[in-house]
This record gives C-alpha cells, sequence and structure tokens, in this order.
C-alpha cells in the first residue's frame, strides 16, 4: 500500500496549529491519523425525501472504506430540497437557489476545514450541479456518488413514477378518473428510496455527469435499492485514494470537450432542460467558455436515440437493465457523438473506461435504446430559440412527438397559481399558448418549476393542442410543446412582461425561433408603459437571491455580478 502521507495538505499538519489537532483528537484521530490525508464526504441526505433518505447511510459506508485506504474519511452535510414535495407550492422557490447553497456550503467546510480530497453523496436534482461547482471552485481531488434511482410504481399493471402523481390531478379534474383512482395512483406512484425513475433532472445530471468525468463508470444507472449501489463504497474509496496519488484534480478533468460529451448524452437520452441552467454554472465554475450556442451546435449532431419517459415509455431501471450508462456511452462513443480521449475521475479517459463494456444490443425486446439510423429523433431534444420574445434566448424541449411549429393566441398569467387555478376553470382552450411569467430568477424569485401547470394540461387532454411558455424553468418531468428559461425575463423587463391576452405567438423549432405578432411601435408603447414591479421578497436567502442571480441564459449563478 502506498504511503498517502506525502499527499496531504491541511494545516493540521502545521505543528504551529496545535488547536486543530487538539480537535481532531477530541473527535477520536489518533497520532497516526493526523498524517493521513482527510477525505471530505459530503452529503446531501436527510430523512424527507425518498431522494436522498438513504444517502446517509451511503455516506457511512464510504467513509468505514476510506478508512481502510490509509485516509481519514470525515463526514458532513449538506442542505436539500424535495422539488416533488414543493412542486406547485411557493416552497419550488427554494429550490434551484439550493444548488448555489449547496455548492457554497460544500466549498466552505472543504476550504475551512482544509480537507484533501472530497467525495459528494448526492440524491435530487440540484445536489448534483452543487457538488460539482464546488468541486470545481475547490479544484482538489474529488468525485461525485450518486444515490440512484427510484424503483417504478405500479397500480392495475400500469408502471407509475412522480409524474403520473401529477397528471391524475389533471385527470381527476377532467373527469377521467374518481377521487379512490387518484388516491390510490398518488399513494402507489413511488415505492421507496431513490430519485424520480425517468430521464428527468435527477437522472439526467447523473448519466450527462459520468460523462463528464466526475462519477465512476454505471453509478448513474445503478438503481438505488440495488445491492450493487452499496458495494459501490469500495470502489470509491479506491478511486479517491487513487486520485490523491496521482495529484489528478478537477481542473484537470474538465474541458470544452467533456462538457460537449456532457450535453450529447442529455440530448441522446431526452433530458431534461434543467441541464442547460447546471451545465452553465458548471463551465462557469471552471472559467469555460460555454453558451446556450454550444448546446445548440451538439443538440444538432445528436441524435435522440432513448425512448425514456416523460416524453416516452422507459425508465432509467430500463437502462440499467440493457447494460446501464456506460453501454450507452460505448454505443455512442463509436458512433462519434462522444470524445473519447477525456480524463475521468478514474485516472483513465472515457474511452479507456469503456473498452471493456458490452456493446448494446439493439433486439426486438430492446426498446429502451434505439440505433441512430432508428433514432427517435435526428437531433437533440434541447433546443435553444431567439426571437423577438427572447432576444437573450430561451429553452425547449421536443422530442419530435409533439411537432416542431405552434402558433396560438397568448393566454397570460402573472404567476404559476394564477395558471393553475385559470387551467382548473377552463380558461385555456385548444390552440392557445399559455403565458406564465413573473416567475424566472429574478421575479419569481427562484425561477420555479411548472410541472403543476404542464401536467394539468396533460392530463386535461390539451397536451398536443396546446403550448405552454414561460420566464420559470420546467421539471424533467414536463412534456409537450413547451418553451422555459425566457429571457429577459419579465422582471428585468423582458418581452414576455409586455404580452397581452390574444397576442399572437409562433414557436418554431425547425428555426429555433420564438416570435410574437406585433410592430416595433406597438412593442415601444408597451414598454415604455411597463413598470417593474417590487420583489417580492425583503429580506431572506429570495431576496438576496434576486439580488444577485444572473440570468436563465448564464446559468442563474450567484457569484458573477
Amino acid at each position: 500500500m502506498k504511503d498517502l502521507n506525502k499527499y496531504s495538505k491541511r494545516l493540521t499538519q502545521d505543528t504551529t496549529q496545535p488547536a486543530a489537532q487538539a480537535m481532531l483528537y477530541a473527535v477520536g484521530l489518533s497520532e497516526e491519523d493526523m498524517k493521513k490525508p482527510q477525505v471530505g464526504i459530503a452529503s446531501t441526505g436527510y430523512d424527507g425525501n425518498p431522494c436522498n433518505m438513504h444517502l446517509n447511510h451511503l455516506a457511512g459506508e464510504i467513509k468505514k472504506e476510506v478508512n481502510r485506504e490509509d485516509a481519514v474519511g470525515l463526514v458532513f452535510n449538506t442542505i436539500g430540497v424535495s422539488d416533488g414535495i414543493s412542486m406547485g407550492t411557493s416552497g419550488m422557490n427554494y429550490s434551484l437557489p439550493s444548488r448555489d447553497i449547496i455548492a457554497d456550503s460544500i466549498e466552505v467546510v472543504m476550504n475551512a476545514q482544509s480537507y484533501d480530497a472530497l467525495v459528494s453523496v448526492v440524491g435530487c436534482d440540484k445536489n448534483m450541479p452543487g457538488a460539482i461547482m464546488a468541486m470545481l471552485r475547490l479544484n482538489r481531488p474529488a468525485l461525485m456518488v450518486y444515490g440512484g434511482t427510484i424503483a417504478s410504481g405500479n397500480y392495475k399493471g400500469r408502471k407509475l413514477n412522480i409524474v403520473s402523481a401529477f397528471e391524475a390531478l389533471g385527470q381527476k379534474i377532467s373527469g377521467e378518473i374518481d377521487e379512490a383512482e387518484y388516491k390510490e395512483i398518488i399513494k402507489r406512484a413511488i415505492p421507496g428510496a431513490g430519485a424520480c425513475g425517468g430521464m428527468y433532472t435527477a437522472n439526467t445530471m447523473a448519466s450527462s455527469i459520468e460523462a463528464l468525468g466526475f462519477a465512476l463508470p454505471y453509478n448513474s444507472s445503478i438503481p438505488a435499492e440495488n445491492p450493487n449501489k452499496e458495494k459501490e463504497s469500495e470502489n470509491i474509496a479506491k478511486a479517491i485514494k487513487n486520485l490523491l496519488e496521482k495529484d489528478l484534480k478537477p481542473l484537470d478533468i474538465i474541458t470544452k470537450k467533456s462538457l460537449e460529451n456532457a450535453v450529447a448524452v442529455v440530448n441522446a437520452l431526452g433530458g431534461s432542460t434543467n441541464a442547460v441552467l447546471h451545465y452553465l454554472a458548471i463551465a462557469h465554475a471552471a472559467g469555460i467558455n460555454f453558451t446556450l450556442e454550444d448546446f445548440q451546435r451538439v443538440s444538432d449532431r445528436t441524435p435522440l436515440i432513448a425512448d425514456l419517459k416523460p416524453s416516452g415509455e422507459y425508465l432509467m431501471e430500463d437502462v440499467h437493465g440493457i447494460g446501464g450508462t456506460p453501454a450507452v456511452m460505448k454505443y455512442l462513443l463509436d458512433e462519434g457523438f462522444l470524445h473519447g480521449d477525456c480524463m475521468t475521475v478514474t485516472g483513465k479517459t472515457l474511452a479507456e473506461n469503456l473498452r471493456e463494456i458490452k456493446p448494446l444490443r439493439f433486439e426486438e425486446d430492446q426498446q429502451v435504446i434505439y440505433p441512430t439510423e432508428r433514432a427517435l429523433k435526428s437531433s437533440g431534444n434541447i433546443q435553444i430559440l431567439f426571437g423577438n420574445l427572447a432576444s437573450e434566448g430561451a429553452v425547449a424541449k421536443i422530442s419530435g412527438k409533439e411537432g416542431s411549429i405552434f402558433k396560438g393566441k397568448a393566454v397570460v398569467f402573472d404567476g404559476e397559481q394564477e395558471a393553475n387555478d385559470g387551467i382548473g376553470a377552463g380558461k385555456v382552450s385548444e390552440g392557445d399558448v399559455v403565458v406564465i411569467r413573473y416567475v424566472g430568477p429574478r421575479g419569481g424569485p427562484g425561477m420555479p418549476e411548472m410541472l403543476k401547470p404542464t401536467s394539468m394540461i396533460m392530463g386535461a387532454g390539451l397536451g398536443k393542442t396546446v403550448a405552454l411558455i414561460t420566464d420559470g424553468r420546467f421539471s424533467g418531468g414536463t412534456h409537450g410543446f413547451v418553451v422555459g428559461h425566457i429571457t429577459p425575463e419579465a422582471q428585468s423587463g423582458g418581452m414576455i412582461g409586455l404580452l397581452k391576452d390574444g397576442d399572437m405567438i409562433t414557436i418554431d423549432a425547425t428555426k429555433n425561433s420564438i416570435h410574437v405578432e406585433l410592430s416595433d411601435d406597438e412593442i415601444q408603447k408597451r414598454k415604455e408603459a411597463w413598470k417593474e414591479p417590487p420583489l417580492k421578497h425583503k429580506k431572506g436567502i429570495l431576496f438576496k437571491y434576486a439580488r444577485t442571480v444572473a440570468s436563465a441564459s448564464e446559468g442563474c449563478v450567484t457569484d458573477k455580478y
């Protein structure tokens, strides 16, 4: 076994720091331990969310294995927010800010305690990008561990997941199901530990971060309650030891090419639009110039080959069943969609990691991943739109099943609750473009997700005949003809804040444009009449967030201005 002592750079090695040493003796470290590198194990575990409820146990197992590798594992916690629980409530305003709080808090603990390396143990949507942002700021040996996807629920032989619960509400409102069936779907949708099962934001970020090179092979696709998830701990400990020995750090791993790999996997798997926000923020933390135009460029060349929920039929557990994320990446690499020479946390390149992986088999009973010649869409599902409605960009999620052009009259709502009430009251009809505004990063504040209104639209049977646009964002579970992240946002005087009921809006995913049919004179009159509303909060975290957050087209980072 190599002696890791020389890899420790901690303050406690400094003999002029007796108080630090005394503190560590008090927590049970020995004199021999004082010479070992300390590995901070940052857990986002907490009891109140199935995505995170098992993570503290997993962190404990990783600590045991790290200690066996001649290092000292020290577990600390950071926060998490359950999007599923907060969705459709004022609590959702805290979801996106939690990403930056996670990044900030990991940075604070790691630097204040002078830990030598970091293992982040994460589960839900914002945990993962927050952890990666912290790693890049710290730039010391680090890797991410995903707690895994949830098993599917079941009702009357039909697979259920978190979105089933939201869509059941729309079905109940429309009279398709009664109260008793609604309650049964709610009770059965989520059977235990793990993150939401489709290619929603958690699984999108986990699989793409594996492609980015910051997680071990298979970590993103092994389900939470699969026995192999806990068995990963030994490999994780060996990997962090190897990173310490090689002094291989996050800024040695991340490059523009590895970001392209991550975005290619997002598009190939039909991933969440939230990935755009998060990879813009990750690129910012790494100091790499990666913009909305880069997303479009990668999307244009990457086919959608996965039939995964929300727009498809299958779940992440099904990806695991056909060989996991590495099998998908191997296929994409062989087809020329990934850069194989990018370094990863194994100390090997992506191509080296995938060399011995069994290739995907395209058989009649395997409908999860399609070959490129039968791709569900020739380009990716993430499309970046510009136009007079989004001069700084907007993000659409187009699977190909919705069509590519939508033209309709605006039905305008100032906020999500107003929209939910209006949809429930029948104010939205076939052919309408639902506009939900003043829910951006500043106006929300916190850029809440619009899963509840989109699910209500789907549940009411309007999913194929109604579009929805917003300066907020969407859950990874959202599907339909939707455009979010419209910038500038309404709170900042963007065109979306000037719309009126009846304005004709055209969304064209073939030309990547979003446009309202108004003359320049009319737009100017509306701009002159518009007044910025006061911020919704006068103190606290949401006030600070609204005052410091960058726009969605810049990743909603809070350390730029």
